[in-house]
């Protein structure tokens, strides 16, 4: 293995990588392959073993990418020692060269086009006087293969760049009875050739394990788009997504809200996924990092055409515990304490009731079977069941009762919701950046869904949301931040459909006109019955008062002259006996004040 004979450049070394074991101390080395044995099955491996080498050599070891950048951070070197391997490391990549060394890496790099000639003029390098040698190894190479471009789209390979010190000394100095850049190469190709074929499988192995979990993330932001397209009402555009990723949307569903520890999320999956017969889209909130949203089919299939949706979600917060990672299987995961669901259990029916009963400390809520272009109302109601399971025994509720909009879902409601909602349908952005017309209206109903959690929901900043809704604001008219026009934006968007025609000659129509009407009265009367008939007076006033304070507990307790927790402990009450969620969002509370308001108590 030579080196240049003189000059400041790159000297090719092709044989770096073919140890000659006659010339190394046979101990020494299986020393060496017996600690790099042992230091590879450690997490972090390749860094453990860069770590190794420099205090073997009593150098520095790093990785270089083929572009000159560092893979792993190195040590504190000298700047223009770092620079010249870099260098060195796109001439070889560029060249196919496999393994070099820089006699003197401070100098500059050489001109010629063969890297084993020397630079006319150059000095010969210094020997013992307190320089470095830097050796180049492509981990391509140290695996045993040959020098072979990646895949399309495949990171290449790095190289091994070991900054070894010649001072006297040192391993390599005069004391060692090897002189010059040949007794150097001598001293280190051996451990520099076996280091490389240990670091290059690791290094591959830490590569596959970054990949999997780009994958991973990949797939679960995938299928969050799925359950946020359903959610703003674009069905086709789901559809076409869930055919590529499996299995397929369920034309008729449940929707499940389960509320439990982050770390159980995997247990909980496994089962619906088992019960499920595979058909389950199974989605982390993206607002609540403990929630669970699941999409059941109202009819599941067959063992024999069961699917596997195992890696619904994985990584979106970063919840990837090495005890979890095989989601899905939870076979592989000694120690789990949630039994799986035999083979031949039946469908869906019963399966908030397993779940609870086996995982004790989950809160679970169930919406009516709902069709696929209704999957907000199925969240929704699913949502409400929730706040009713909080206080239910069995930690689990389903919805019983219909939130029904038909009495205002007349000529003149459509008209009104067009009518109001036509400046931010028709707003054109001064920037082609900007948010058009559907985005802003999806960021309102986000906003009033969400509140200020809609920044998560979205996935803008939060300062973004709040331009956005100020600009809401002045396009409607409206203050959004009082719940009177809240309510009347929610209702508008229930209301606004592009399936539903009007016609230019239907008359403009008011929030208290359709109010008024003798149906929208029944229908606010059986909104609000649930109270009369659990004999609730203190919970009808306090709802009331919440509701008359923009649904703001403080300024609510203090017009009723109670403490706080007094005044929430009330509205969670109210909550139990409406079956609607009142203090979490999404909450009832714009359903609840279009129905006080067209009774005339507010």
């Amino acid at each position: 293995m030579g080196s240049a004979s003189s000059g400041t450049h790159v000297g090719a070394q092709r044989d770096l990588v073919e140890p000659r074991d006659g010339r190394a101390d046979q101990d020494d080395r299986v020393d060496s392959v017996l600690t790099l044995s042992r230091l590879a099955t450690k997490r972090g491996a390749v860094r453990a073993i860069l770590d190794w080498l420099g205090r073997r050599t009593g150098g520095i070891a790093t990785l270089l990418d083929t572009d000159g950048a560092s893979v792993v951070v190195p040590p504190p070197a000298p700047s223009a020692t770092l620079r010249a391997a870099a260098d060195a490391v796109v001439t070889l990549h560029r060249r196919g060269t496999p393994s070099a060394i820089l006699d003197r890496p401070g100098s500059a790099p050489p001109h010629s086009n063969d890297l084993s000639s020397p630079t006319p003029g150059s000095a010969e390098p210094s020997r013992g006087t307190g320089g470095s040698t830097v050796f180049l190894v492509a981990l391509t190479a140290g695996a045993g293969g040959g020098h072979k471009e990646p895949r399309p789209g495949r990171r290449q390979p790095p190289y091994l760049v070991l900054i070894a010190p010649d001072s006297p000394g040192s391993p390599d100095g005069p004391d060692s009875g090897l002189d010059g850049p040949t007794g150097r190469s001598k001293r280190h190709h051996v451990l520099l050739a076996d280091t490389a074929r240990t670091l290059s499988l690791c290094w591959r192995l830490e590569e596959a394990e970054r990949d999997r979990l780009r994958v991973e993330t990949a797939e679960a932001h995938s299928r969050e788009a799925v359950l946020h397209l359903l959610m703003v009402g674009s069905v086709p555009a789901a559809h076409r997504i869930a055919a590529a990723l499996q299995p397929p949307l369920p034309q008729l569903a449940y929707v499940y809200v389960i509320e439990c520890p982050g770390q159980r999320r995997y247990e909980i999956a496994d089962r619906i996924t088992r019960a499920a017969r595979g058909k389950a889209w199974i989605v982390p909130c993206p607002v609540r990092p403990t929630h669970l949203i699941a999409l059941v089919p109202a009819t599941t299939a067959t063992a024999d055409t069961a699917l596997n949706c195992a890696s619904d979600f994985r990584a979106p917060h970063g919840e990837l515990p090495g005890a979890a990672r095989t989601f899905g299987r939870a076979e592989q995961r000694p120690g789990a304490s949630l039994e799986m669901m035999d083979d031949d259990a039946t469908g869906v029916r019963g399966l908030d009731r397993k779940i609870s009963e086996r995982v004790p400390e989950c809160l679970i809520g169930v919406s009516s079977e709902v069709p696929l272009r209704e999957t907000p109302i199925g969240y929704g109601q699913a949502f409400h069941a929730l706040a009713v399971a909080r206080t239910a025994p069995s930690g689990r509720a389903s919805f019983q009762r219909d939130s029904d909009l038909s009495p205002l879902a007349v000529p003149q409601g459509f008209r009104w919701a067009q009518d109001l909602l036509a400046p931010c349908v028709h707003y054109a952005p001064p920037r082609r950046a900007d948010p058009g017309g559907d985005e802003l209206l999806g960021t309102l109903s986000s906003w009033l869904t969400f509140g200020s959690a809609a920044s998560r929901h979205l996935k803008i900043h939060r300062n973004t949301l709040a331009a956005r809704v100020r600009l809401i604001d002045e396009l409607l008219g409206l203050d959004l931040g009082r719940l009177a026009d809240q309510s009347a934006a929610w209702l508008a968007l229930q209301l606004n459909s592009p399936r539903v025609p009007v016609s230019a000659t239907e008359p403009p129509a008011t929030l208290d006109a359709l109010l008024a009407t003798p149906a929208t009265e029944v229908w606010a009367r059986a909104r609000l019955q649930p109270l009369e008939r659990a004999n609730l007076p203190s919970g009808t006033a306090t709802v009331r008062a919440w509701l008359r304070a923009d649904a703001k507990l403080p300024l609510a307790a203090a017009q009723l002259g109670i403490s706080l927790p007094g005044a929430r402990k009330r509205l969670t009450r109210a909550e139990e006996v409406l079956g609607r969620s009142l203090l979490h969002a999404p909450s009832a509370k714009h359903e609840l004040w279009l129905a006080m308001r067209a009774l005339g108590t507010l």
